[in-house]
Formats: C-alpha cells, sequence, structure tokens
C-alpha cells in the first residue's frame, strides 16, 4: 500500500515548551551509590571503629588503616554460566600497637585479607550465586528534629511535642502535658521532667534552667518551665544522672559515674549516636541556624553527635511553639523523607558486621601471646563476610532482577 505524503496530517505542538524532556541514566544512582560505599563509606566505617582496644585499653590497640578491593577473579558472564558471585577480594592494611609483654612498644604493619565482597555490575545489578540481583533503595524519614501539634481533649488546645530522630542511636521525644509539664523520653523508656535531663547536663541552678527559657516562656497563663521544676524531685547534677539512670536502666544499681557514662554514650558518643550530614543540617535548619552555617556545620564530623546547646534549643523552640510562635512540621511531606540508596544500605549492614568482629577480636586479645600475637590472628573477618551474605541472600531490599 503506497500513502500520499500530501494526505498525511501534521502534528502541531500547543505546549508553552517545545523540547522534550531527555530521560537521563536511570541507574546512575545506584552506580554512584556504590561508588560511594567502596571509596568513602567504607573508609568512615574504619574510622568510627579506630582503634580497638583490649578491654582494659592497656595491652594492644589495633587500627585499620588503607584498604583495596582487588580484581575480580571471573567476569559477569562467566559467573552466571557457573552459578558463582561476582566478587572482588578486600584487603587492608593494619597496625597493632603491642604495649606490654616482653615486645612492650613493637608495632606490627600488616596486609589482611577481609573475603571476598559481591561487586555491583555496570547495569547497577549484583550477581549473587548466578543469579542476578537488585538493591531496591529505600524511603525513610530524614533524621532531625520534628515538631507535632495535638489537640489536648480536655482544654481543646494545641499541645506541641519535638521528636529527634538519629541516623543510629537512641530516640528523643518531649512532650506538653495539659498541665504544662513538659516531659522526656530516652529511647523510649519512662518519662521524666525535661529539667531532670537539663540538670543532668551540668546545669544544677533552678535560676539557671530558668534563665535559659527566659525569652520563650512568657505566657503568664502557662509557665512551662516553673510547673516542670514543680514536678522535677531533683535538685542537684547527682541526683539528675540517678534519676536518669533509674527511668532508663531500671532493675541496675545506680551511682553517678555509671549514669554520666550512660549520658554520654547515648548522645555524646560517635560509636553509639550518629546524626549523620542530612540529620545534623535537618536539625541545624529547624532551630532557626542560616541555611550556609547549617551546610558548613553538617560537614564536620565531630557535630554528628549532640552538644548541649542543642538540647536547650530544642526546648525553647517546643516553649515557644506552645505560646503560638511558629508552626508544627509536616512529617509526611516530602521534603522530610530521603533515599537510602544501595552503598548507604550497605554500609549499615557492614556497620553491624564490624561490630561483631571487634568483639571477637577484643575476647582474643584478652588470651593471645604478646609474643606471638599478629594482626591476622586477631581479625576474624567472618561475621563482616556472613552479614553482606545475609543481606544479599534474605533482605527484603535485594531482589530478583526481572
Amino acid at each position: 500500500m503506497v500513502l500520499n505524503a500530501s494526505r498525511l496530517s501534521t502534528r502541531h505542538n500547543y505546549g508553552k515548551i517545545t523540547d522534550r524532556l531527555e530521560v537521563g541514566n536511570l541507574i546512575q544512582t545506584q552506580l554512584d551509590s556504590f561508588r560511594w560505599f567502596c571509596t568513602e563509606g567504607l573508609r568512615e566505617l574504619f574510622d568510627e571503629i579506630n582503634p580497638i582496644t583490649d578491654y582494659t585499653g592497656k595491652n594492644y590497640e589495633l587500627r585499620f588503616l588503607d584498604y583495596e578491593f582487588g580484581a575480580p577473579k571471573f567476569d559477569e558472564e562467566e559467573c552466571r554460566q557457573r552459578d558463582m558471585t561476582f566478587s572482588a577480594p578486600l584487603r587492608i592494611n593494619t597496625r597493632l600497637h603491642i604495649k606490654t609483654g616482653e615486645n612492650a612498644g613493637e608495632i606490627k604493619e600488616a596486609e589482611v585479607f577481609m573475603g571476598d565482597f559481591a561487586m555491583m555490575t555496570t547495569e547497577g545489578t549484583f550477581i549473587v550465586n548466578g543469579t542476578e540481583r537488585v538493591v531496591v533503595s529505600q524511603l525513610v524519614r530524614s533524621p532531625g528534629v520534628y515538631f507535632t501539634a495535638a489537640e489536648d481533649r480536655t482544654s481543646g488546645r494545641l499541645l506541641y511535642s519535638a521528636k529527634l530522630i538519629p541516623n543510629r542511636g537512641a530516640w528523643l521525644e518531649i512532650e506538653t502535658s495539659g498541665k504544662d509539664v513538659l516531659t522526656v523520653k530516652i529511647d523510649r523508656k519512662r518519662k521524666v521532667p525535661v529539667t531532670t535531663l537539663v540538670r543532668a547536663l551540668g546545669y544544677a541552678s533552678n535560676d539557671d534552667i530558668k534563665s535559659f527559657f527566659a525569652e520563650q516562656d512568657v505566657d503568664p497563663e502557662h509557665q512551662y518551665i516553673a510547673a516542670t521544676l514543680d514536678k522535677d524531685p531533683t535538685t542537684s547534677v547527682e541526683e539528675a544522672l540517678i534519676e536518669l539512670y533509674r527511668k532508663i536502666r531500671p532493675g541496675d544499681p545506680p551511682t553517678v559515674e555509671n549514669a554520666r557514662n550512660l549520658l554520654n554514650s547515648l548522645f555524646f558518643n560517635g560509636r553509639r549516636f550518629d546524626l549523620s550530614k542530612v540529620g545534623r543540617f535537618k536539625l541545624d535548619k529547624n532551630l532557626g541556624v542560616p541555611e550556609d552555617e547549617a551546610r558548613e556545620r553538617a560537614q564536620d564530623r565531630d557535630r554528628r553527635v549532640l552538644d548541649n546547646h542543642d538540647f536547650i534549643s530544642i526546648i525553647r523552640k517546643l516553649i515557644a511553639l506552645n505560646n503560638g510562635t511558629g508552626e508544627a512540621d509536616d512529617i509526611d511531606h516530602l521534603g522530610n523523607r530521603r533515599v537510602r540508596a544501595v552503598g548507604e544500605l550497605l554500609q549499615n549492614q557492614f556497620r553491624m558486621g564490624l561490630i561483631r568482629m571487634e568483639r571477637i577480636i577484643k575476647e582474643r586479645m584478652t588470651i593471645c601471646d604478646s609474643a606471638t600475637v599478629t594482626s591476622a590472628s586477631l581479625i576474624n573477618a567472618r561475621p563482616v563476610v556472613a552479614a553482606i551474605k545475609e543481606f544479599f541472600g534474605s533482605s527484603q531490599l535485594s531482589q530478583f532482577m526481572d
């Protein structure tokens, strides 16, 4: 059949934008994320765990230095045909410092084989036991602080609460009661007056605590700090620490030293608590820090934990919101969500394996002989390899490639 070109209809475009939107590389995010994990994500993990010492801290000190991935033993097609995993060996340089015994002061450096790890193909997939798999990105609530409101059934007024969500570590929730008392829950444990937490941070005097919030707590009908102090059973820093410890660890005998160590480990120790870059930026921005300064502060690794000013600022904003200044956050807004791509998911899984491996290293340090100890004799990489295999084999986010 021959068509007459003169009879073909002409297509007209009445849109305001004449150019078509080019479709980008849809797997570039996966490729970039995995590349970040191999170059920066692993480096962050080894920095977190360094140094590993024995339980006394006096005998041995082990540090992880540089690392590198070797070349895959088989190419992608051969792995598919032979039901193998497309992987590459990971080797890491270590430094072992012996502090006691006959060889006290000796430093041994060695390269240690950490296992074979699945590598991403050029198509953004993984080949595990000959089967092609893809890791699905996860949409999660972004770390940071969120202020929400709920109507009080008795009085009908809006009562605000604050929730601090870290990337890793204990959650902090501050609520307002109908009687103007501010209470805090640490890691979803029992409530305590928020002034008990402020006092445990080192501010013993009621006058000091009131002065921190004098500019926000100005409503004569609703004196939040005064009402909270009336419910606060503590009068000193030591009493506040003991009270917090009893709520967080009920049943354990409380001492001031244990309570102080617990509080430090919950919010001020980078190994136990991490806001992440995103969390620090969102926290600062929500608390009124200028955006440029918030971006700069987010790059500082030391700021990924909390400081006393963060606690004070969160309580200040909560009181201001209860007094009608400002608006609550929309927790369902996509601006308060973020995507965890494959690199971050693998980093979290690798961290779990490293924590298990650290425990084994510490146990071996207690029984090893200083004359014959080496990095290879201390390090057992099986927990790390097992954690990664478990992720690819059984995680809901690791799926068969259709």
